[in-house]
């Protein structure tokens, strides 16, 4: 199969009709191939082509006659010299960071690692020469194309705004009024019930918990259990498969649009809890699923004098280098894809302080936000920051710059105290089984400012309502 020499934007795999355009940024790079595969459980590829081109650091390259559906991924060359930040591995296929849909789950099985697991403490120094491409979930070409009609963002003003937080499998597994086929889906979330619910409380706008494709972590995996919550991203613009109804060779792309859509018809906002601060690749001891393969030194903070080590605001072992332009790219890309081409309203930002710091610490006036507040398609949507990551300094509730809103956990906490001891005497709390099948549904009950970190009795279903403050001088006060 020939490969012609492409063009160095966009970066990702784009179908203009005719063939497929490949682009993948790495600055630190000796080589790339494109790995061609028959099926998302293909073993092995069946092409491997080389990326010949390289223009301002990204590779690229043009294949003809290659159509939607198609399955890739990337083996990258390059130094493996963990101590000089460098973690290249060409027996580790790599997903593409901008790769619209991932085929299936992703698990952390131990062949994903790039180094020999349980060879000792120093065993990350150690290049594994194992092919990883059995293992690891493939990239697909999407057909973007898809009939919005006339679909039309709510646009719900701020003070009309209230939120209801929901976990796309957790609030559809076991509603007794939704088939079977299309509970823990992205079909299921637009079923009537639910949208009569969300009407009877006067909800405005349906925030997802994480949907970007994330990773089952290799601890969770050996010992049977998966990744709930889905705080573990590996794939900024592409929809998780694990929720679709319609099948993973891109069809979780047109279900993903489809649910959007209905939620529009029916007045509902579409917010994302987006992870942006880490991904699911963990510390030095983490598997090499993509960036760490493309160019660790690039797209991960590293300790300036031990670069072997990462440097860690999120608690989960990394933290994305927003202060590389080509990352804080990859990140505005992944949210104006989310708004142009999935027509989402916004966005809430997991540990949104670690977003923005340098080398000095949390800025007002980082990169990050420059950016984002100047786009004039990201600026004009719902912005709402978790103010505060691991660190002493990192709690900046009251600090992030308009029109961000932020999650005010004084508020919160000041409304729930109201709620659970103004005017009640203690009383035992009493189980709450889950209704019969015949019984009317209703969600477990939780309090109204009750987190994620603490699930209701009644199940894993995360659902809240949250009214949620502008960052003013003035809400900040009176929060304090």
């Amino acid at each position: 199969m020939h490969i012609g020499p492409g063009h160095p934007y966009p970066l990702g795999a784009t179908w203009d009709g005719i063939g497929v355009n490949f682009a993948l940024f790495s600055e630190h790079a000796a080589g790339v191939d494109l790995c061609l595969f028959d099926t998302p459980e293909s073993p092995h590829e069946r092409l491997r082509l080389p990326l010949t081109e390289c223009t301002d650091e990204v590779w690229h390259g043009y294949v003809p006659q290659l159509r939607p559906g198609q399955c890739y991924g990337y083996r990258v060359y390059g130094p493996y010299t963990p101590q000089d930040g460098h973690r290249f591995n060409p027996a580790k296929l790599l997903l593409d960071p901008y790769a619209k849909a991932i085929a299936g789950r992703t698990t952390g099985h131990e062949v994903l690692f790039g180094y020999p697991i349980g060879a000792g403490p120093d065993a990350d120094l150690r290049r594994d020469r194992r092919n990883s491409a059995p293992c690891l979930s493939k990239c697909v070409v999407i057909d973007p194309t898809f009939a919005w009609e006339q679909d039309r963002p709510p646009r719900t003003p701020w003070h009309h705004t209230l939120i209801y937080e929901v976990h796309v499998k957790g609030v559809t597994a076991r509603h007794p009024q939704i088939p079977a086929e299309w509970r823990g889906t992205y079909t299921g979330l637009t079923h009537p019930a639910l949208l009569d619910y969300f009407h009877q409380l006067g909800v405005t706008a349906v925030e997802l918990l994480p949907v970007h494709q994330f990773l089952d972590e290799h601890h969770l995996v050996q010992v049977g259990l998966t990744n709930y919550w889905g705080y573990s991203s590996l794939g900024f613009f592409a929809p998780e498969a694990r929720y679709a109804s319609t099948g993973v060779v891109g069809q979780q792309v047109t279900e993903f649009k489809t649910m959007v859509q209905t939620l529009h018809r029916a007045g509902l906002e579409v917010l994302l809890d987006v992870v942006y601060n880490h991904t699911g690749e963990g510390n030095h001891l983490g598997p090499t699923i993509c960036l760490r393969g493309i160019d660790n030194a690039a797209y991960y903070r590293l300790d300036g004098e031990q670069r072997r080590w990462y440097v860690d605001y999120t608690g989960c072992g990394n933290t994305l280098n927003t202060g590389h332009p080509r990352v804080l790219q990859l990140i505005m890309d992944s949210l104006r894809y989310w708004v142009t081409e999935m027509h989402v309203d916004g966005f809430r930002f997991d540990l949104a302080s670690a977003l923005a710091r340098d080398a000095q610490g949390f800025q007002r006036q980082s990169a990050f936000f420059q950016v984002l507040l100047q786009d004039p398609v990201l600026s004009q949507v719902k912005l709402i920051a978790e103010p505060w990551d691991i660190t002493p300094e990192g709690y900046q509730v009251g600090n992030f710059p308009g029109p961000w809103a932020e999650w005010n956990d004084k508020y919160r906490d000041t409304v729930r105290r109201f709620w659970i001891w103004c005017g009640r005497a203690p009383r035992r709390p009493r189980p709450t089984p889950w209704p019969s099948p015949t019984a009317p549904w209703r969600p477990a009950r939780r309090s109204a400012w009750q987190t994620r970190d603490a699930p209701a009795a009644g199940g894993q279903g995360s659902r809240m309502t949250r009214r949620l403050l502008p960052a003013t001088p003035s809400s900040s006060a009176m929060c304090s």
